[in-house]
């Protein structure tokens, strides 16, 4: 794997860990008290403010990765390898903050498709 290919996917991981917070890490906040009196509105712009900074991340590894700007990726296999971060970012970071919530055999069950989905997804099509 070339150096291209693991920057682009560093990027995407990053990117991903700072959208999983922006998505989710308001429901820890509010768990703990910070901004459960907040309104909705705020928590909304407390997000976007959060995802605005993961476009630095996503923008790039997207850019750099990209086959027709000379990436080692075509757009489905970004796709992919992106949605496997996220799924992956996500379920890790449920389980360090979220402790109501567990991991159940269809989880498992659902990664091992996603796998087999980037195994497809980068196999040689003639």
């Amino acid at each position: 794997m070339n150096w291209t290919a693991l920057a682009t996917i560093g990027l995407l991981c990053v990117s991903n860990i700072v959208m999983t917070f922006a998505w989710y890490g308001h429901l820890k906040l509010q768990q703990m008290g910070v901004t459960a009196n907040w309104p909705l509105i705020a928590v909304i712009l407390f997000s976007w403010g959060i995802a605005l900074f993961e476009y630095s991340f996503m923008v790039p590894a997207n850019r750099i990765g990209f086959a027709d700007n000379g990436g080692p990726f075509s757009l489905m296999q970004l796709k992919v390898i992106q949605e496997v971060i996220t799924l992956t970012v996500f379920t890790v970071f449920v389980t360090i903050f979220f402790k109501n919530e567990h991991l159940h055999w269809n989880h498992f069950v659902s990664f091992t498709l996603l796998i087999m989905a980037v195994y497809f997804a980068f196999m040689k099509v003639e």
